[in-house]
């Protein structure tokens, strides 16, 4: 089975937390935290860092490391490493993405996050209930 090695970034400012929604590919419509795959020779945080300015054309600053998602999906298997992060610069502006929401804490289920994100939504509830 192929195996992807990929970053996220659970964005938040002012309490809430940016969810973006696939405009492509097999898994179209659903939603997830921005990302991308890591790059040969680049760490993590360079990565999440290069993806979000070529995802949303924003800079942000990386605060903590949320998690590390294994997951199965039928065709490939997918390393997510999730980033808990903030913007330094810009206003996100999707060039991949069709729709995004800035979502509360009681929000967090108003999207169907695909199954990668399900677990990495459950570690931040439980960030964000020690971050009180």
């Amino acid at each position: 089975m192929k195996n992807i090695r990929v970053v996220a970034a659970v964005i938040i400012d002012r309490g809430l937390i940016f969810a973006t929604q696939r405009g492509y590919g097999e898994f179209k419509d659903g939603w997830e935290f921005p990302g991308g795959k890591i790059e040969e020779g680049e760490s993590g945080e360079d990565a999440i860092r290069r993806e979000i300015r070529e995802e949303l054309l924003a800079d942000i600053a990386v605060d903590s490391l949320l998690t590390t998602v294994e997951y199965d999906y039928p065709t490939f298997h997918i390393s997510m490493t999730v980033y808990i992060a903030h913007l330094l610069d810009g206003t996100p502006t999707l060039t991949e993405h069709e729709a995004a929401r800035w979502l509360g804490r009681d929000e967090l289920d108003d999207v169907a996050w695909l199954p990668a994100d399900v677990e990495a939504v459950e570690k931040l509830r439980e960030y964000l209930a020690t971050a009180d």
